[in-house]
């Protein structure tokens, strides 16, 4: 490290002489974006109490970044700029995006940002196909050579999707689990405590209206979902929230998303921020309306019924566990009563087909911070410390607004979910 108009600043190999701890392994977290933020949290977590690692963060280049700077502040972590970032040799690199990661110096682990590997690549390749997203060679090669050390999967089955999008990847992948899969499982005893920090009264349903991105997405069809939700559902007996990704925010702005969204559902409805965990709200749901986004999948795993409003068939991967919740949910009509569709999605409920669903998402149930951890730490060539990980619980929410009118009592009874949760 030289010192720059006062101003410390490491040398090109990264060692940083003046830093109270200068012999730690460097780990870079590249955050493309807030959602790709959210989605290594779990995974650099498993390195933020070790004295023997420093974690930075930096934002990489792409379409909706917006809100990235604003996630990593949020964490109490000062950006790296880009820049500088590419000039830096690092220990160790987490991203779960690629756009410029061939820049960067240091053996990297790639992760999903998402379950499933639901959705198909927008463009076709050589070859007329369409790869799926996230495993073909166009997310994990440039210029022919792969770019990460290790592809850290979820599910068995997305190493034969590698292998028919990028073969030659095989030999980085690596089975760990998903994060989020473990933590939503470890908090659905708690839902109650969950509910309760909603606001959620007994008796009352909670409704959360789950989209993705994109010209698929739910969000194209706000403008007729909302106002059936804000006409046809009691005031009092249902609360209903909507979640939206944060690439829609990133991309429109979240004033023009929350005034899209608070103008059509007529103040009947809870707008999200982009920032929230929505983990949370998916363990707290009683019913959910969504499309192909992961959130959606991630429902799979709670027993609330789910009703899909839109879902984009042809940009699916029909392997996916996504295509199979898609024959398996039923659809959302619009020439029926709302009441009587989710009286029916819960009639038509079966748990051991919703399970099957929720068992592709992870084939290593449980085991993530395990073998996500043992991973890390071969790579800086560290000893993992000698306990074992201890991820946090999830966060209990913020309680919702209450609805114009307000919660009376009185409310009527829960409907009869066929999961038989409390």
């Amino acid at each position: 490290m030289t010192l720059v108009h006062g101003k410390q600043e490491t040398t090109p190999g990264g060692h940083r002489p003046w830093a109270t701890l200068p012999d730690c392994k460097e780990v870079l977290v590249v955050v493309h974006t807030a959602v790709y933020g959210q989605r290594l949290h779990d995974i650099y977590s498993l390195l933020g109490s070790d004295l023997r690692v420093n974690v930075q963060f930096t934002v990489a280049p792409h379409a909706f970044n917006g809100g990235a700077q604003a996630h990593i502040r949020l964490l109490g972590a000062p950006v790296l700029p880009w820049a500088q970032a590419v000039r830096r040799e690092f220990d160790l690199v987490l991203a779960a995006g690629s756009q410029g990661l061939e820049h960067l110096r240091g053996p990297l682990v790639r992760l999903p940002h998402g379950a499933g590997h639901i959705k198909l690549s927008r463009a076709a390749g050589a070859d007329g196909e369409r790869s799926v997203s996230g495993l073909g060679a166009e997310y994990v090669t440039w210029n022919g050579r792969l770019v990460p050390e290790a592809y850290a999967l979820a599910h068995r089955d997305d190493l034969a999707e590698l292998g028919r999008g990028c073969p030659q990847a095989l030999p980085i992948a690596e089975v760990v689990g998903d994060a989020c899969h473990d933590r939503i499982a470890a908090a659905l005893p708690a839902r109650a405590h969950y509910r309760a920090a909603l606001g959620l009264r007994p008796g009352e349903r909670l409704v959360l209206v789950c989209s993705t991105w994109g010209s698929g997405s739910l969000f194209t069809r706000l403008d007729a979902v909302l106002p059936r939700l804000a006409a046809e559902l009691p005031r009092h007996g249902y609360r209903t929230a909507l979640l939206v990704h944060p690439n829609v925010a990133a991309a429109h702005g979240q004033w023009q998303v929350r005034s899209w969204a608070t103008a059509t559902a007529r103040g009947a409805v809870t707008v999200l921020p982009p920032e929230v965990d929505w983990r949370p709200l998916l363990v707290a749901a009683d019913f959910i309306i969504g499309d192909h986004g992961s959130v959606t999948l991630y429902g799979s795993m709670t027993g609330a019924p789910i009703l899909l409003a839109e879902y984009p068939h042809r940009d699916v991967n029909p392997r996916s566990p996504g295509a199979l919740l898609a024959r398996t949910a039923p659809a959302l009509a619009p020439g029926h009563p709302l009441t009587g569709q989710l009286d029916y999605a819960a009639e038509q409920y079966r748990p051991e087909e919703y399970r099957a669903i929720a068992d592709r998402i992870t084939s290593e149930p449980g085991r993530f911070d395990h073998n996500m951890r043992r991973l890390l730490y071969r790579i800086l060539g560290l000893g993992q410390p000698a306990h074992a990980p201890e991820p946090p619980a999830l966060a209990l929410p913020a309680p919702l607004p209450t609805p114009p009118g307000g919660p009376l009592d009185g409310l009527p009874a829960p409907l009869p979910l066929g999961s038989g949760r409390a």
